[in-house]
C-alpha cells in the first residue's frame, strides 16, 4: 500500500476536503497581513492528523507555501537581511526540532495552546514597540527566533517584526520573510524525518496542504483593497483563540 492509498484509508476523504477548504482560506487571510496561516492551519490539521504530527506536517505545508512567495518576490529579497536572520537562526532552529521531537502529544497540544493565546498580544506588543535592530542585533534576534521556530508553527507575526525592526519593508519585507521561513522549514522537515516524526503519509499530507495554500496568495491580493485590515485581524484573532483554547482542552 503506498503513501497516498494508506493517507485515503486512515482519513476519509471528505476530512481533506475540509482541510483543504480551510488551508486556502488560511492562506488567504495570512496572505492579507504576511501572516496568519500557520496559526490557523493546525487548528484543522490536528483532529485529522492528531496533534503529535501537526509541527512535521506543517514544516513541509510551511515549506511550500513560503516557496511560492519566494518565487513571486525573488527579486525583491534581501540577501543581507538572509544571511543575517540564518547565522544563527539555522542552527537554533534545528535544536527546537529536536527538543520538539522528545515531546510527547499531550505537552505539544499545551505548547500549541499557549502559543497561540500568546501570539495577539505578542503582535500587539511588537506594534507598540518599534523596535529597531542593527546589524549584530539581527544575528542575535535571528538565533531566539530559530529556537522558537523549530517547535513551534504560525510563529510569522515573530519574523515580520524583527525584518521591520531590521528597516525591510513592502515587497522586499514578504520576500526575505519567505526565503528564511522556507529554508527552516526545509530544514525542520528534514530533521523530522531523519528522526522519524515524518513518514511517506505525513510528508505526503504536508505536500498536498502546503499546495491547497498556493492559490491563497494571488485571492488575498485581489482582496487585499477591499477588507479593512482591522476587520482582517479580529476575525483571525477569533479564530486562534479559539483554537488555543481546543489544544488547551486537548492536554487537558
Amino acid at each position: 500500500m503506498d503513501a497516498l492509498t494508506a493517507l485515503l484509508v486512515q482519513v476519509p476523504l471528505l476530512q481533506w476536503l475540509g482541510v483543504a477548504l480551510v488551508a486556502f482560506a488560511a492562506a488567504v487571510l495570512g496572505g492579507l497581513a504576511g501572516y496568519g496561516t500557520g496559526l490557523i492551519l493546525p487548528i484543522a490539521l490536528a483532529p485529522v492528523i492528531g496533534v503529535a504530527n501537526v509541527i512535521p506536517v506543517m514544516a513541509v505545508a510551511m515549506m511550500i507555501n513560503n516557496a511560492s512567495r519566494v518565487v513571486a518576490f525573488r527579486r525583491e529579497i534581501q540577501w543581507p537581511h538572509v544571511r543575517r536572520m540564518l547565522w544563527l537562526g539555522l542552527p537554533t532552529c534545528l535544536l527546537g526540532a529536536w527538543g520538539y521531537t522528545r515531546l510527547d502529544a499531550r505537552w505539544v497540544a499545551l505548547l500549541l495552546g499557549l502559543f497561540l493565546l500568546a501570539s495577539i498580544p505578542l503582535r500587539r506588543a511588537f506594534k507598540r514597540a518599534q523596535l529597531q535592530l542593527g546589524a549584530h542585533g539581527e544575528v542575535a534576534a535571528g538565533g531566539a527566533f530559530g529556537f522558537i521556530e523549530g517547535g513551534m508553527t504560525g510563529t510569522g507575526v515573530i519574523l515580520i517584526s524583527l525584518l521591520m525592526a531590521a528597516g525591510v519593508q513592502g515587497a522586499a519585507l514578504i520576500a526575505t520573510d519567505a526565503l528564511v521561513s522556507a529554508i527552516m522549514s526545509g530544514a525542520k522537515s528534514l530533521l523530522f524525518g531523519s528522526a522519524a516524526r515524518l513518514d511517506a503519509g505525513l510528508a505526503l499530507a504536508g505536500v498536498l496542504v502546503g499546495l491547497c495554500t498556493a492559490p491563497g496568495a494571488f485571492v488575498a491580493r485581489a482582496i487585499l483593497t477591499r477588507m479593512p485590515q482591522r476587520i482582517h485581524h479580529r476575525i483571525m484573532e477569533a479564530v486562534v483563540v479559539c483554537g488555543g483554547l481546543g489544544f488547551l482542552w486537548r492536554a487537558w
